[in-house]
């Protein structure tokens, strides 16, 4: 699959090539990019306060849970068996409640990131398309699929432009880190 999107991006930029004259291919970075960006830790901070509130939720809902659980362990053996039933039900629905609540969680907490995110990839499109523009590209392409697989096998650093898009938005391009695992 691979090889067939980048056998198709080459003949693509070599029939364009042979309609109009050579054409200029470059690259970028979105995710370097975007760590770049001072709104990716405004976002980050954001993510993380509403992730902890949703977590604080479900352990409030785990301690109810567990508070009620004990309650009934602790019921006297000669307790009727409609009393037990009742906690039995109310024990199961408590239960069902919090696995609904943490799948409702993951699901609210990925549309906050998306709905936040959404706005600065629609920024860094615009930027990339405006640099494009501005220094005579005809492709951009990214170093990697969504999903994960690289689309160009080879890359020369001279056709990145991420730092050109960066000084586009504003922002001063960070020195990579020339040690990786230190940031762990």
């Amino acid at each position: 699959m691979r090889k067939s999107v980048v056998i198709f991006f080459v003949l693509a930029a070599s029939l364009a090539q042979g309609q109009s004259g050579p054409q200029k291919i470059g690259h970028a970075d979105p995710d370097y990019i975007l760590t770049q960006l001072p709104e990716a830790k405004q976002i980050e901070n954001e993510l993380k306060t509403y992730a902890t509130q949703l977590d604080n939720e479900s352990k409030a809902k785990q301690t109810e849970y567990q508070t009620k659980l004990n309650v009934y362990s602790g019921l006297p053996a000669n307790t009727p068996d409609a009393i037990k039933k009742d906690k039995e039900t109310e024990l199961m629905q408590l239960q069902e409640g919090i696995q609904k609540f943490q799948q409702d969680a993951q699901t609210s907490l990925q549309k906050k990131q998306n709905d936040l995110m959404q706005p600065v990839f629609a920024k860094i499109g615009k930027a990339i398309e405006d640099v494009a523009k501005e220094n005579g590209f005809s492709y951009i392409f990214t170093l990697q699929m969504i999903g994960g697989g690289d689309v160009i096998l080879y890359n020369d650093e001279k056709c990145n432009i991420s730092d050109l898009v960066l000084k586009k938005l504003g922002v001063t391009p960070k020195a990579p880190d020339p040690d990786p695992a230190k940031k762990n």
